[in-house]
């Protein structure tokens, strides 16, 4: 009897030992410091105001699903890896969205990344020179699409203009316009980008391709 009192008081002096050195070692992984690189557009500090309730939270559980919904309130983010070094600190590369155009739409203003998703604006100084989208996202995605299909020159272009008929016209860097139909105006592109090449037609500046079989050249 006395053995097993003596057994029991070493189970239970063991056991409460390595549930309070279990207590001590788990605020030794309590997030303190983000790392973050490959940002090139967003600027750091915007990126760790994403982390603002995070900080504190115990690196090893916290769902990466956290992260994210943290990093998606940015719309420059495409992308990102995360990895978690412990004891206390978050490394995060980001991945981001390239801006392609401007777009303007009932007063509002923003980027259009490649896959034409809107992000929010911000002046950036190397991207001063984009061209301007006057319509909506949905149309201009089409019609991207579209132009990607033949190997559009897109550096040539500084304004897309979208009507109220769905028709788009163009407006070139070298101030030429290109009036397009509503429909089938792939063929009217690949006419004019033939075109442009010869002299005798780069003194007009309007290639209206609005009629069907016609060209005005003004």
């Amino acid at each position: 009897m006395k053995n097993q009192s003596i057994i029991a008081l070493l189970l239970f002096l063991l056991l409460t030992t390595f549930v309070s050195q279990k207590k001590i070692n788990f605020t030794h992984f309590n997030l303190e410091k983000i790392i973050i690189e490959n940002n090139l557009l967003i600027k750091e500090k915007d990126i760790q105001k994403l982390f603002e309730t995070v900080y504190g939270k115990n690196l090893i559980f916290l769902d990466n699903q956290e992260i994210e919904k943290a990093l998606i309130q940015n719309s420059f983010i495409e992308t990102f890896k995360i990895k978690k070094i412990y004891p206390n600190t978050l490394k995060i590369e980001i991945f981001e969205k390239k801006p392609i155009a401007v777009l303007l739409n009932k007063k509002k203003k923003f980027y259009l990344s490649e896959k034409i998703e809107l992000i929010d604006f911000i002046e950036l100084k190397n991207y001063q020179r984009l061209p301007y989208v006057f319509g909506n996202e949905d149309e201009f995605r089409i019609f991207y699409n579209n132009l990607k299909k033949i190997n559009f020159p897109f550096h040539l272009i500084k304004k897309y203009t979208l009507y109220n008929s769905q028709r788009w016209d163009l407006e070139t860097t070298n101030n030429k316009i290109i009036k397009l139909p509503p429909k089938d105006y792939i063929k009217n592109i690949d006419n004019y980008i033939k075109l442009i090449k010869k002299k005798e037609f780069q003194k007009y500046n309007v290639f209206d391709y609005r009629i069907n079989n016609q060209l005005i050249l003004k």
